[in-house]
């Protein structure tokens, strides 16, 4: 009898991108242990700059040794085309950075070693592999999108492809980065106006932030929800200032996710906040939840899951 592997089953599996680095390291062990074979030989992550790919796959793969990631680490020579001459690989797992790469090596160098390292039997992350694919037509064993949401998929021959992956995650990065920040704005007004002393929890909603207090606050959420659009329409620039914290306009704002941003809070398209307090009975707290974007447009790229074909 052929045993059921519960990962042959897989579809796709969808996951808030959470804020912050720590967040993020958590998800990527969750998704290593749920969804990982240790006969997973190519591991393709999709996503774009500031989505948090490094730090998934540091979660999902402690102590791999990232040759190139948003702290400047830049290994050379690429461990992976090293001995490529000699057919020669020392590490069980290797790690490359398409887009990266692709300024100093060849696309199709950089796929001929992926190849015959995994002829050896070693496994291969690569980042970018929407970029790798049109050059050796074989899919990831496992694809992992990053963006608004982080997407798990076990890809067939019928799909899904890197294209469609990427399409989404871009796609819906931008919404999050527009949360990001206007999460980071509702805060300062809370904390610099109606002095909110404690710190604020985080969690996650679709299209939107979610601000968590041990007590209700005197804030009237319409004003603060005016006050805040007021900064957006100021249109500060934002940039990265260290892992901690984040220029906006002239001030330096402490951060726990720096790289997730807009560019400017004019960016910022449609932010609302609910104007009541949400309470959760289990937590024992008052949630203050915001919103960005519109909720017309269909965003998840699995619409057509929804739409009843006919087959």
């Amino acid at each position: 009898m052929q045993k059921l592997v519960l990962g042959d089953l897989l579809m796709y599996s969808s996951y808030f991108a959470p804020r912050g680095r720590n967040r993020m390291y958590m998800l990527g062990q969750q998704l290593s242990e749920r969804y990982l074979s240790p006969l997973d030989r190519l591991i393709g992550i999709i996503g774009d700059a500031g989505a948090g790919k490094s730090s998934l796959v540091k979660g999902m793969f402690p102590g791999l040794e990232l040759t190139n990631d948003d702290d400047g680490v830049n290994i050379r020579p690429l461990p992976l085309l090293k001995n490529i001459d000699r057919g020669f690989f020392t590490s069980h797992t290797y790690h490359v950075d398409i887009r990266f790469e692709m300024a100093f090596t060849q696309p199709h160098i950089l796929a001929e070693a992926v190849e015959q390292a995994l002829a050896h039997d070693k496994r291969v992350i690569v980042e970018h592999f929407d970029l790798l694919y049109p050059i050796r037509k074989h899919n990831a064993d496992v694809m992992i999108g990053v963006g608004g949401e982080v997407i798990v998929v076990r890809p067939t021959v019928f799909g899904p492809f890197p294209q469609e992956i990427r399409d989404v995650v871009n796609k819906t990065l931008q919404y999050r980065k527009m949360a990001h920040t206007a999460e980071d704005l509702t805060n300062r007004v809370l904390v610099e106006d109606y002095g909110a002393i404690l710190p604020f929890k985080h969690r996650d909603v679709h299209h939107g932030f979610v601000l968590e207090y041990p007590m209700i606050l005197s804030a009237d959420l319409k004003e603060v929800e005016r006050k805040v659009k007021q900064i957006i329409d100021e249109g500060l620039p934002i940039s990265y200032c260290d892992e901690a914290h984040i220029h906006i306009g002239k001030n330096i704002w402490a951060c726990s996710g720096p790289r997730t941003h807009v560019r400017n809070t004019e960016e910022i398209e449609n932010f609302r906040l609910l104007h009541d307090y949400t309470y959760d009975p289990k937590t024992k707290s008052y949630l203050v939840i915001g919103l960005v974007g519109t909720t017309a447009v269909n965003l998840d790229g699995f619409a057509v899951l929804n739409n009843g074909i006919n087959l």
